[in-house]
C-alpha cells in the first residue's frame, strides 16, 4: 500500500459476466490484500454479486441497472450511511446514478470512472458531462480509448489514465506442451494453433477457419476454447471448412492455463471493439507468440514483429500468411514469445495495475482528506 488507506467502493449496473467483471473483482482483491477498505455495490441479479465471494470481495446489492428515481435514491441512501474516499464507476447506469448521488453530499466521495470497451462513446451533452465533469478521474484499459475520449467527449488528458488490466504472472506462466496435452487428451505430434475467446462474431472464429482452409498443409489443428450466443455459427465454419477433423472444441474453462500450455501460436483475428484483451496478454505471459488485428488497443500489447503479427480485421489471406509464417519459423516463434513473456512482465502484471489504479485514487482524493 502506498499512501493512505483509502475506503474504495466499485459500482456495477451490468449482469453479465466477462473480462470487465473479472477486472472489477480482480483489482478489488489486490486492494483488498494492500490493505484498503473495498466494497462492491451491484445489481441483485448480476453475475458478479454471485462470483464477489469467489474472491473474498464484499458486495452490497442495489436496484442500479437501469438510471431511474429508484436507482438514484438507493445510491444516495447508501452513501449517507457508510464512509467512502472513492466510488470506481463502471459500466452506464451506475455512472450516472453513483456520479449523481455522489455530487448531491455535502462531503462528497471522488468518481473515478472506468471504460472497459472501444466502443466510441456518445459526443452529446449527457455523455461528455459524465465523463469530463462528472468524474473526477476516467481510466480507460487502452491508450487508444483514452485519446476517442479527449477527441471526441472533451475529457482532460491530465485527468485521464490508460491502465490495461494486470495478468497473475505466477498463473499464467509457460507451461509443458506435451504434459498439456497428454492431460487434455490433444494430439502431440502436431502444431496446435489456438484461441481463447467468447464465441461471437466480432472476435473472428470465422476467419480463423478460413485462414486454415486457405493453408496447403494438414500439420495443425485448432484448440477454440470458449463458448457463447455464436455456438452454432461455429459448427457451421467449421463444416464449410471441412475442418471437423482438425478442430478441438473445449468450450468454457475456468483454468485456462492449460490449454494456453498446449498451444504452439495463439490466435484473436478479432474485428470489433476491444480495449487490451485479456486474453492476449495470458498468451503472452505463458510464452506464446501472438498473432491479431489491428483494431482497439491490441497494438499496445502486441508489437508487430517483435512479440507477434498483426493483420488487418476481416482479412483472411493476410492471417492465413502470419499463421504460415510462424509455422515454417520457429526459431522466430520462439524470439516472438521470448519477447512477449518479458513484455507482459514489465507492463501487464497486476502489481502494476494496482500500483497505478492506487495512485489514480490517491490523486483524485483532496488534500484536507489525505490529512485527515
Amino acid at each position: 500500500m502506498t499512501g493512505r488507506r483509502l475506503r474504495i467502493v466499485h459500482t456495477e449496473s451490468s449482469c453479465g459476466w466477462g473480462g470487465q467483471e473479472v477486472r472489477i473483482l480482480t483489482e478489488s482483491q489486490g486492494m483488498l490484500r494492500r490493505g484498503h477498505d473495498v466494497h462492491l455495490v451491484c445489481c441483485p441479479e448480476s453475475m458478479i454479486a454471485e462470483k464477489a465471494a469467489d474472491y473474498d470481495v464484499p458486495v452490497t446489492t442495489l436496484p442500479i441497472r437501469k438510471r431511474n428515481f429508484q436507482g438514484l435514491t438507493a445510491a444516495r441512501m447508501w452513501l449517507t450511511r457508510i464512509e467512502v474516499d472513492v466510488i470506481n464507476t463502471h459500466s452506464s447506469s451506475d455512472s450516472w446514478l453513483f456520479t449523481l448521488a455522489s455530487r448531491s453530499l455535502l462531503r462528497r466521495p471522488r468518481i473515478v470512472r472506468t471504460r472497459h470497451i472501444g466502443a466510441p462513446v456518445k459526443a452529446n451533452p449527457g455523455s461528455n458531462w459524465i465523463y469530463a465533469n462528472g468524474a473526477d478521474h476516467v481510466v480507460t484499459c487502452g491508450n487508444n480509448m483514452r485519446k476517442a475520449l479527449i477527441d471526441r467527449n472533451g475529457v482532460s488528458p491530465v485527468r485521464s489514465t490508460s491502465i490495461p488490466t494486470g495478468i497473475d504472472l505466477e498463473r499464467f506462466t509457460p507451461g509443458d506442451k506435451t504434459t498439456a496435452r497428454e492431460a487434455l487428451g490433444l494430439p502431440v505430434d502436431r502444431k496446435i494453433v489456438g484461441i481463447v475467446a467468447a464465441l461471437r462474431r466480432e472476435k473472428g472464429h470465422q476467419y480463423l477457419c478460413e485462414a486454415t482452409r486457405m493453408l496447403d498443409r494438414k500439420d495443425f489443428d485448432l484448440l477454440i476454447v470458449g463458448d457463447g450466443l455464436s455456438k452454432d455459427l461455429l459448427d457451421k465454419w467449421i463444416s464449410e471448412n471441412g475442418l471437423q477433423e482438425r478442430v478441438h472444441l473445449a468450450g468454457n474453462q475456468k483454468d485456462v492455463v492449460p490449454f494456453l500450455s498446449a498451444m504452439d501460436i495463439f490466435v484473436l483475428p478479432s474485428w470489433g471493439i476491444e480495449g487490451v484483451p485479456q486474453s492476449i496478454m495470458q498468451a503472452m505471459s505463458c510464452r506464446l507468440p501472438v498473432i491479431s488485428t489491428t483494431v482497439g488497443s491490441i497494438e499496445q500489447a502486441v508489437l508487430d514483429g517483435k512479440t507477434g503479427r498483426l493483420v488487418p480485421p476481416r482479412d483472411a489471406r493476410a492471417l492465413s500468411d502470419a499463421m504460415q509464417f510462424l509455422l515454417d519459423d520457429e526459431r522466430v516463434c520462439q524470439q516472438y514469445a521470448e519477447a512477449g513473456r518479458q513484455r507482459a512482465i514489465e507492463e501487464f502484471s497486476i502489481d502494476r495495475m494496482l500500483d497505478r489504479m492506487e495512485a489514480v485514487f490517491q490523486d483524485v482524493i483532496p488534500v484536507r482528506r489525505q490529512a485527515a
